[in-house]
């Protein structure tokens, strides 16, 4: 059972610790979850910032509804990062409502997510909890600026790109996020269209010209993220298309030809054998945890078009180390959680449940993104 009113599950990988960093940093106790403690307590030591002053536990839980249970009952919110989602993720997200516990996670994986709206939105909604996938720099940011956008009367259609600089060749990628970049080969990216989600086609790509680069910007759909789920139900819009990328477009390339290669060789494969071909994947990719982010290196810029019949608009975050963006962006909600202070519960997206205003001002306030409107 939980001591303390935040639980971290999954607190000995690189996101988890961030989150708790900026715990720490709002003085909010919590306690670290995982499957060895050891493991934890370890990394945490390593990793984790003004550890000393903080108010925390560690308890150790597998990866099971009714050990979770056990170690989230008496929170009030669940933190989670453990992917890739689509495998791990709806343990957690019944192991949070059956504990009586807000859930809120770091994924954009689609498949995952609507499998969470679909089998526990009412779940939630019955017991006043908010179910919240996706509160993650590469989605929350991009959400922000679709918002700022909506704020426009007339706009009914999105498009919105992210794009991040960091460490040539994906260094400063997580290997939590290379698995579950490549995980999102064996499903289906939907893009919004005239209230419909519709797959993009296997072999999708873009090159986005924006006036912050000289030259065109390489982006994927990458699993066509979070925002064309969050999208599909808000009466405001008609259609939205989502796409990323990084500003090194040899990296994203080299995602797309792999990706390529997995509808011509893998994608026929049984289960085990594509377990196989995805581990040597991320082991090659990605082998280590990357180190702690710099502002001098990781910064982003991500930005929505609002079109409608008339109306125009390009809403624009410019941000900065997106691994402690999630972090910050977590805290966030947590602060809003602990003050029974939420827009919504059941499924929703953090900026539909604590404002997207609340959010960029919250991420603003401490260096971390600023964001600009033009009327186009």
């Amino acid at each position: 059972m939980a001591k303390h009113p935040v639980v971290v599950y999954g607190a000995s990988g690189y996101t988890g610790m961030l989150i708790m960093d900026w715990l720490i940093d709002q003085g909010i106790p919590f306690t670290a979850v995982g499957r060895n403690a050891g493991r934890i307590r370890e990394m945490m030591a390593q990793r984790v910032v003004r550890l000393e002053s903080a108010e925390y536990e560690i308890v150790e839980a597998d990866h099971n509804v009714d050990s979770l249970v056990k170690a989230f009952k008496g929170a009030k919110v669940v933190c989670a990062t453990v992917g890739p989602f689509v495998h791990s993720g709806l343990v957690t997200v019944e192991a949070a409502v059956k504990a009586g516990c807000h859930y809120l996670d770091t994924t954009g994986e689609q498949a995952f997510i609507r499998q969470a709206r679909d089998l526990f939105d009412e779940q939630y909604r019955q017991a006043g909890l908010l179910l919240s996938p996706s509160n993650a720099y590469m989605y929350t940011f991009a959400e922000i600026a679709a918002e700022l956008a909506l704020e426009t009367p007339g706009v009914d259609v999105l498009e919105t790109a992210t794009l991040c600089r960091g460490p040539r060749g994906g260094a400063g990628i997580s290997v939590g996020s290379t698995a579950t970049i490549f995980e999102g080969y064996r499903h289906e990216s939907c893009y919004l269209w005239e209230k419909k989600l519709v797959p993009h086609a296997a072999d999708a790509s873009f090159s986005i010209v924006d006036p912050a680069f000289m030259q065109p910007v390489f982006t994927l759909p990458w699993g066509g993220t979070s925002l064309p789920v969050y999208f599909e139900r808000d009466p405001r819009v008609r259609s939205c298309v989502s796409s990323v990328g990084f500003y090194d477009n040899n990296a994203m390339r080299m995602v797309h030809s792999l990706g390529q290669k997995w509808e011509a060789e893998y994608k026929h494969l049984s289960p085990e054998q594509q377990d196989a071909v995805l581990k040597n994947i991320v082991d090659s990719t990605t082998p280590s945890m990357p180190p702690r982010e710099r502002t001098t290196v990781q910064r982003t810029v991500d930005f929505a078009i609002g079109r409608g019949q008339l109306a125009s608009v390009r809403a624009t975050v410019h941000g900065t180390t997106p691994y402690i963006s999630t972090g910050a962006i977590h805290a966030a909600g947590v602060m809003k959680l602990l003050d029974n202070d939420t827009a919504k519960v059941g499924f929703a997206s953090g900026s539909k449940a604590f404002g997207h205003r609340y959010l960029l001002g919250f991420l603003e306030q401490r260096g971390l993104a600023r964001a600009t409107v033009t009327q186009l």
